[in-house]
This record gives C-alpha cells, sequence and structure tokens, in this order.
C-alpha cells in the first residue's frame, strides 16, 4: 500500500498517509486508507493507533486536480469509502490519536475530528473547511462527525465561512487538544496514545460508545439504509473550474 504505512510502537499502530505531496485523497488512497484500518485490531495485538500525516502535512482533503473531474461511479464510491472510513474511525472502540503534523484542510480536517484525541503542530500551517470555495458539498457521516465535535458556532464559522486559520485558532476552537514543535507532534501522540491504551479496553470502548451514541447511531443508519444524498448528487456544477482558480491560488 503505498499511499499508507503502518509502523508499530508496542501496542500502538502508527498510520500514516504517505502520498505525496500533501496525502490528498482520491479513489485509490481511500481504498487503502480503508484497507489499512481494518487490519488495526486487538488480534493484531494493536491497544490504540495514532493517525499521522507525512512530510509536513497531515491531510489537504480531496484531490482537487481529479476528484471534480470524477464520473457519477467514481463519485459515489468516493462518497461511500469516505463515509465507511469516518464511521470507522469515529466508532472504533480503540483510542486513535490524531498526530496533526501540518496543514489538515478539508475533509483532512474532518479525519482530525473523527479521532479521540488531537495533537497538532504549533508552527504555522492551515486548518480549515474549504469545500464551500470549491462547490462539493460535505458527505452526510463527515457533517456528522463536524456537528458532534465542535460548538455550533465553530461549524458554522468553518464550514461557511470557508477559509483555513491557524493552529491557535484552532486550539481554541477546540479542534486541536495541544499544540507541541513540529519535532514533537508525533512523539507526543504516540505518548498519549499509550497512556490511552493502558485503561481498561472495555471499558474505554463502552464509554466512548456512551459518548458518541446519538452521532454513531445516525452514522450507521446512514450506512445501513445509502441515506447519504451525496450518493446521488455530490459535486455540484463549476466544481472543476473552481477547483482549478484556488489551486492557482486566484481564491
Amino acid at each position: 500500500m503505498g499511499n499508507v504505512t503502518i509502523e508499530r510502537e508496542g501496542a500502538v499502530a502508527v498510520l500514516r498517509l504517505a502520498r505525496a505531496p500533501v496525502n490528498a485523497l482520491e479513489l485509490e488512497f481511500a481504498r487503502e486508507f480503508e484497507t489499512a484500518l481494518l487490519e488495526l485490531t486487538p488480534a493484531q495485538g494493536v491497544g490504540a493507533i495514532v493517525l499521522a500525516g507525512s512530510g509536513g502535512c497531515f491531510s489537504a482533503g480531496l484531490d482537487l486536480k481529479r476528484v471534480p473531474f470524477y464520473s457519477f461511479e467514481q463519485q459515489r464510491e468516493m462518497v461511500a469509502t469516505a463515509n465507511r472510513i469516518l464511521a470507522w474511525l469515529y466508532g472504533c472502540p480503540l483510542p486513535v490519536v490524531a498526530a496533526v503534523t501540518g496543514h489538515a484542510i478539508a475533509g483532512g480536517l474532518i479525519f482530525v475530528l473523527a479521532c479521540d484525541y488531537r495533537v497538532g503542530s504549533g508552527a504555522p500551517c492551515k486548518i480549515g473547511l474549504t469545500e464551500a470555495q470549491v462547490g462539493i458539498p460535505v458527505p452526510a457521516v463527515a457533517m456528522e462527525v463536524l456537528r458532534a465535535e465542535v460548538a455550533p458556532h465553530v461549524a458554522r464559522v468553518l464550514a461557511l465561512r470557508a477559509r483555513n486559520i491557524g493552529p491557535q485558532a484552532a486550539l481554541a476552537f477546540g479542534v486541536l487538544d495541544e499544540l507541541q514543535p513540529p519535532d514533537r507532534v508525533l512523539p507526543v501522540a504516540i505518548e498519549r496514545a499509550h497512556e490511552m491504551a493502558a485503561m481498561p479496553v472495555q471499558g474505554y470502548a463502552k464509554i466512548k460508545r456512551q459518548l458518541r451514541s446519538e452521532a454513531l447511531a445516525r452514522i450507521e443508519e446512514i450506512l445501513a439504509g445509502g441515506t447519504d444524498p451525496m450518493l446521488r448528487s455530490w459535486v455540484t456544477e463549476g466544481a472543476g473550474e473552481a477547483a482549478a482558480a484556488l489551486l492557482r491560488g486566484a481564491k
């Protein structure tokens, strides 16, 4: 799996997003990501998971050079796979810690929000939800995670202003839980994962389920019924041109 790597630090599995240059998500990457997650189980000796980026970037979200131009079938598969990935992360009975090594934009930020604890870099980086800028609405599971994990006014500002913020603002908004120097983000995330893995496994899983029960129930209903409207119509008209303009720095 060239876009995803798994490293072990004792009972902690470090799943690293590794699609250069900015870990942007497209179909092949999404398929590999999902496959890698399914390998991380207590049966494999995994007690906690760290989700990390690479190359000074966590993830810039969707690959705007490719995804806006997908066929209907590709769009549908992309939405369905992204929904399953987020549902798995958010409902995982094991502790999941995000090592936000740099930029976390759009879908990349939603992956961060799906984690149980989030360690970010204090160095300048971009954090935000920019979907509105390119006309790509948020899939239903991602929206459930956003609504559940940040205060309503934070969700409103992130989603509707659609501009990036810095790490200090992300900390103040509750998007990140702590900031570290860039070279300490991953080691501290692994340390936090070890701390959380030391707690009784079944008790942790039950409390996490209690905490997220309402959102998880809605997520499970979305997946079981295939009711995400984005499965029928996702990328809006003009998204390709808007994405190209954004990549050129015109927005």
